[in-house]
């Protein structure tokens, strides 16, 4: 099985990204979310720029699979402990790359001494996000141009070394 690389967001991965973010919506959230709700969450039609911005803000951890040029999944670690986006690609599912970037997640949490994480976690999410040792501290309803999506407030205290 090739190793999985986890390496800092790059000024030209925006496009990349907004791919795998479209197609694991689309692709790993079909069983919990309708048509409707996924357009809502992730559309076809997007703004780049809005996009861009929002990846140069977060600066997301982005894996790659050992020797290929694709992207095969990205999370980011806010300063406050917040998991703002943790997608992985259908293509990597099942991979191992969504484990290996919350145990990036931990690591840069110890190193910047952030004691919590929290996200919001979609229903497809959760179940991993659960055995990762995240409660659901709220269970929530969200409005996405006019569609009500339902995620969970989840978190985690982590341990002090």
């Amino acid at each position: 099985m090739p190793s999985i690389l986890i390496r800092n967001f790059r000024p030209g991965d925006e496009a990349a990204l907004r791919a795998v973010f479209h197609a694991s919506v689309h692709g790993l959230a079909r069983q919990h979310y309708t048509p409707e709700q996924r357009d809502a969450w992730a559309p076809q039609q997007h703004d780049p720029a809005q996009w861009a911005e929002r990846m140069q803000a977060n600066q997301p951890y982005v894996a790659q699979m050992d020797g290929s040029e694709a992207l095969a999944g990205f999370a980011d670690l806010q300063p406050t402990g917040y998991i703002d986006q943790f997608f992985v690609s259908p293509a990597f599912a099942g991979q191992g790359v969504a484990r290996a970037l919350m145990d990036h997640l931990y690591a840069q949490a110890r190193q910047r001494g952030i004691p919590r994480l929290w996200a919001h976690v979609s229903l497809t999410a959760e179940p991993f996000f659960a055995a990762q040792g995240f409660t659901v501290q709220e269970r929530r309803e969200v409005e996405r141009a006019g569609v009500v999506l339902r995620n969970a407030l989840m978190d985690k205290t982590l341990a002090q070394s």
